[in-house]
């Protein structure tokens, strides 16, 4: 059953009080040590306790449980729950298959809970049934483990994953396709992806193994991103809304670096496609807003500890950071 937007929006108008926002920009010219007083002292990761700067996790885990409490309470309907937790789920389930069938200790390798318990997960792949983790999800679980017992197939952790994602982003199109907001911006991820995947690839054969569903590009147009000529290539996606993703891809590859930039600006894309229009946001859409700020501050405190901790300077940090 729908919840009452008025209401749940009543709650977040609340909360909001609390996102750290602008905060975490002043924190980035501090220590670390000051940095986990400050955010203690505003109420980050409530109940839980750090002795020291290197127990941050702890805060960090208790927000994120938090989060996930928020969501679980006031998500609209189903559709919302399943775009923020799916992730999970298909997260788990390769990492479940992949310690089962090669012997590794699966503790470390684990997200949060989704919507499945990782002892359903668990129980389906040691008994090799799959039908009770769904259709898509336990199709991915089930190919995957079959390639994992193969001795013959050699199959690569990369093609493991590829089978993941690929069943992920199926799955998150058929449950969000009457749901336009998310549609949006599932779509807009499916296209990051693929660009990230063709710029990473060898040719454009191999990328198209790799491609994922739902999004807008075609493999034609994706195609273009191998032009060998570098003008062409830079202008390889023009009318479409990712030039300034392709040219983030580009700086950093063409400096031979990881595409970090990128990633960070698709990890980034779903709260800022709602803070372009904070003003205009209606229904379920605060919801969907507040869940992702949260979420990227959550993150943003990783990445300054982490930062902190590595001596990094002020301007290095601030240039890492998702939320602000």
């Amino acid at each position: 059953m729908a919840k009452d937007f008025t209401f749940t929006n009543g709650v977040i108008a609340v909360k909001e009080k609390f996102l750290l926002s602008d905060r975490i920009l002043k924190l980035c010219d501090s220590g670390a040590e000051e940095a986990l007083r400050a955010l203690t002292d505003c109420g980050f990761g409530k109940g839980a306790e750090a002795a020291s700067v290197y127990e941050f996790e702890k805060l960090i885990s208790a927000d994120g449980a938090a989060i996930d409490e928020f969501i679980r309470e006031y998500a609209p309907s189903q559709t919302e729950l399943i775009y923020l937790f799916a992730a999970r789920d298909f997260h788990n389930a390769k990492a479940v298959v992949k310690a089962h069938c090669l012997g590794l200790e699966v503790e470390n390798m684990l997200a949060p809970e989704g919507l499945i318990s990782i002892t359903q997960i668990m129980q389906c792949v040691s008994e090799n049934k799959f039908e009770p983790l769904g259709e898509i999800l336990g199709g991915a679980t089930k190919a995957a483990y079959e390639k994992l017992t193969d001795t013959e197939s050699g199959a690569a952790g990369a093609e493991i994953g590829a089978i993941f994602e690929k069943a992920l982003f199926e799955y998150l199109s058929s449950v969000c396709k009457k749901n336009r907001t998310l549609k949006k911006l599932l779509a807009a991820k499916a296209d990051m992806t693929n660009i990230l995947v063709a710029l990473r690839s060898e040719d454009a054969a191999e990328a198209a193994k790799f491609y994922v569903s739902g999004g807008s590009l075609s493999n034609v147009k994706l195609e273009k991103l191998f032009e060998p000529d570098t003008d062409k290539r830079a202008h390889a996606l023009d009318g479409t809304p990712y030039n300034d993703f392709l040219a983030l891809c580009l700086a950093d590859k063409n400096a031979n670096l990881p595409l970090t930039q990128a990633e960070r600006a698709m990890e980034s894309y779903e709260a800022k496609f709602f803070s372009a229009r904070k003003y205009e946001l209606d229904k379920r859409e605060p919801f969907l807003y507040y869940v992702f700020r949260r979420r990227a501050e959550n993150a943003d405190v990783r990445i300054l500890f982490v930062c902190l901790l590595a001596g990094m300077g002020e301007r290095e940090i601030k240039a890492r950071l998702r939320a602000v």
